[in-house]
């Protein structure tokens, strides 16, 4: 007889939740703040991150506040390792490149996730884009890149309908765009990468101001997204 799969975890799901909370902040957090995220009491929200310190999945900094762990990164780096190995040559270029950060991002389910950043060496400032951060695929220039690879009929429920047209622009262009979508005063270029046999996925930049038009950009990326594409599918 198959087995029975019983409920679900609370403890378990927390954690993944504090996880999560710290991959969408700009910075390290506290451990109040985390508690009212999670609405939980400070308490539980405390065992909880001691369990995860035990494991180097979170590190607290001397004011006390907390952040992802270097171990996060040691298992973010087995998920899809072809691609990131492919990918973050290419990344790397761009961003010294064009002076912006740099990222690969993949569908999660409703979301778009960042998988692998890199932000340029001698840019006078750039934007943060680290790697677990998510937000809604309908919205930000990944997202609508990563969207214009699907099915309207396999888009979360609560697309709206003027972001029909939006991808309609971008699967023509060939690229996406989005102006203060994810993160105010940020503007996001992006272009589709589809691979055989893999998650719908997006080459991106972030960046505040450029000389560059959003043609000029896409048309970098789309050629980190051949070469890509050529190495992992031959």
């Amino acid at each position: 007889m198959p087995e029975t799969i019983g409920p679900a975890s609370q403890t378990l799901s927390r954690g993944i939740r504090i996880l999560e909370v710290l991959a969408e902040a700009r910075g390290p957090l506290t451990i109040d703040e985390i508690a009212m995220r999670l609405q939980v009491h400070r308490s539980i929200a405390y065992r909880l991150l001691r369990t995860l310190e035990d494991h180097r999945l979170v590190g607290r900094d001397a004011s006390g506040a907390v952040a992802l762990g270097a171990r996060m990164a040691a298992l973010a780096a087995g998920v899809a390792h072809d691609l990131q190995a492919e990918a973050l040559p290419e990344l790397t270029a761009i961003a010294n490149e064009l002076g912006m950060t740099c990222f690969l991002a993949v569908l999660d389910g409703d979301d778009c996730i960042t998988l692998a950043s890199i932000e340029p060496r001698h840019a006078v400032a750039s934007v943060a884009q680290r790697p677990g951060a998510r937000h809604p695929v309908t919205v930000g220039a990944p997202g609508k890149a990563i969207l214009s690879q699907i099915a309207d009929a396999e888009w979360p429920a609560e697309a709206a309908p003027t972001l029909r047209a939006e991808i309609d622009v971008a699967r023509t262009r060939g690229y996406a765009t989005s102006h203060d979508e994810v993160i105010p005063t940020v503007q996001s270029v992006a272009v589709p990468l589809t691979l055989r046999g893999q998650r719908p996925a997006a080459i991106a930049v972030v960046h505040v101001a450029t000389a560059l038009d959003d043609a000029e950009i896409a048309t970098r990326l789309q050629r980190s997204a051949s070469v890509i594409r050529e190495a992992l599918e031959g």
